[in-house]
């Protein structure tokens, strides 16, 4: 429907590599260089400039992407409104997830989205908040679901869901007086956060500073990419951590993990979809609401 040449150069310009465009688009490079160059004729102007090894965008090269932007939204959303016509869905929808959320949160919810919309082809990418944000302004995906209380100006964040993050440990050793633990407790256990840039590591930041406490007034053994890891690790170890109570529930229940409780301490944080500023992509909108219905199922 749309003009090809477009699309190669939308490709190029979020890759900023011909090699990758021809790639994504299942096409020889030197296709890709002819489509840019028609499309170059046809404006009269250059869209890309070579700095050595490296392309970037002319100031007509970030007219044209800007208008591209606005262009494929408008394609998704026709589409969108002739398959509500003919009582169908369909198309293509790229989310991107917080890491604790991508596991253990939205599988589900994707499996009775596509159940219900077999016709929508979804994909489902995972990072820190941060990477999430970054891959929203890169246009790699058209929605985000993050953790934390992340606020940026371009984004339009609307709440999802709330979570609630503990402290767990391994019942295997003593924390404490067997008392909710004090600050001064809290100090002495060695503990396991996640890595910077990550949610949980924002929303556990502010909760301390009620307590009065900083991150580097805690004994933190080591920062780890995953919660994943961090339950493994915790297995073999006497660290405690704070993780999502929706990440260790199955732990909990078996007796793998205990809860430490902390005097005056619980972090509720809110979980959020999250898009781009001014870009109200209906498949997105369709997904938004589908997980809002259902999340409590």
């Amino acid at each position: 429907m749309f003009d090809f040449r477009l699309r190669v150069f939308h490709t190029v310009a979020k890759r900023l590599s011909f090699t990758k465009a021809a790639e994504e688009l299942y096409i020889s490079q030197p296709a890709v260089t002819k489509h840019i160059h028609e499309l170059e004729q046809q404006l009269g102007m250059a869209l890309f400039e070579r700095i050595g090894n490296r392309i970037k965008l002319t100031r007509a090269g970030q007219l044209v992407m800007h208008h591209a932007e606005i262009i494929f939204t408008d394609y998704r959303n026709l589409e969108y409104e002739i398959n509500q016509l003919k009582h169908t869905q369909g198309g293509l929808l790229a989310i991107g997830a917080s890491t604790t959320i991508a596991q253990y949160l939205i599988p589900p919810l994707l499996a009775k989205f596509n159940q219900r919309y077999p016709d929508v082809k979804t994909s489902l990418t995972n990072g820190n908040t941060e990477q999430i944000e970054q891959a929203l302004f890169e246009k790699n995906i058209l929605l985000g679901i993050i953790e934390g209380s992340s606020k940026n100006p371009l984004l339009k964040y609307v709440e999802f869901a709330r979570d609630e993050i503990v402290l767990i440990g391994n019942p295997k050793h003593v924390y404490g007086s067997g008392e909710p633990l004090s600050p001064g407790e809290l100090r002495n256990i060695p503990l396991l956060m996640r890595e910077h840039g990550s949610g949980t590591l924002e929303v556990i930041t502010d909760e301390l500073k009620r307590l009065k406490l900083k991150i580097t007034d805690l004994n933190v053994a080591m920062y780890m990419g995953s919660t994943e890891s961090i339950k493994s690790y915790l297995h073999h170890s006497s660290c405690a951590a704070f993780i999502s109570l929706q990440a260790v529930q199955r732990e909990l229940e078996a007796g793998e993990f205990v809860v430490l409780p902390i005097k005056n301490f619980r972090v509720i944080r809110k979980l959020h979809f999250t898009y781009q500023q001014g870009l109200q992509d209906k498949l997105a909108q369709l997904f938004i609401k589908f997980a809002r219905q259902h999340i409590a199922e």
